[in-house]
């Protein structure tokens, strides 16, 4: 059952476009870190990434450098198995064998990986716990920005739980079910409670107030693709 605070197909037809256009001709910078590995065997490398650096390289060589690239160098076998948006930081896992990419993609493919975020969110978020579900599509004119439309819309639904309250504020976990491009970003944008620090979503002091995007991929739950052992990787959000 769904609870008291779930969102459906009702009032969100669309995302507002108010406030200023993120700048996208700004300069990349990606953090100048080393590598935080969280785990290491034969067949998954599973690493913490800081926000700021892209997960894949982007077109043209000013965008080259990309956490993939730097755990190439140190793992030349690494295979990209899902992403995380540029600005969110957190737990990420590479296959180290084509059998280990197969076996996770599969489980990504099959929603099995359970995914939880920490984020901090304009407003007092009411109910403390609820699903949104609500579809999401490009923005073609703005992309990559995306927005709920509710006639060609791929499905998306996101479950969240309160977990403490601040001045003017929300700390929140999110609980994905569904992995589309900026999910997360967008549903908390829809409550009317936007991620703080994003250039994409948030307005005002929301936005310009915060050095980075507040959203973090806390805890990665899958299967170890050698065997099929569930395990449990966690790294704690640095905000």
């Amino acid at each position: 059952m769904r609870e008291s605070g779930h969102v459906g197909r009702s009032a969100w037809t669309r995302l507002a476009h108010e406030g200023k256009h993120p700048r996208m001709s700004d300069a990349y910078t990606p953090p100048d870190t080393p590598l935080d590995v969280l785990h290491e065997d034969m067949e998954i490398l599973v690493v913490n990434k800081p926000a700021g650096l892209l997960s894949v390289p982007g077109k043209g060589a000013h965008l080259a450098d990309c956490l993939l690239s730097r755990i190439q160098a140190a793992f030349p076998q690494a295979l990209l198995v899902h992403r995380l948006d540029r600005d969110t930081s957190g737990v990420m896992v590479f296959a180290l064998t084509p059998h280990a990419q197969r076996h996770l993609g599969l489980q990504f493919e099959k929603r099995q990986v359970k995914k939880t975020y920490v984020a901090r969110v304009a407003g007092r978020l009411e109910p403390r716990k609820g699903t949104v579900d609500l579809p999401l599509i490009v923005d073609w004119p703005n992309r990559p920005r995306q927005m709920v439309c509710h006639e060609t819309g791929k499905p998306a639904m996101t479950d969240w739980r309160v977990t403490r309250y601040g001045e003017g504020e929300t700390r929140v976990r999110l609980m994905p079910k569904t992995g589309r491009s900026h999910q997360l970003r967008v549903h908390m944008q829809a409550l009317g409670h936007p991620i703080l620090g994003d250039p994409f979503y948030a307005t005002g002091p929301a936005r310009d107030d915060h050095p980075r995007l507040m959203l973090h991929s806390e805890e990665l739950r899958l299967r170890h693709p050698d065997g099929g052992v569930g395990m449990a990787f966690k790294a704690k959000a640095p905000f």
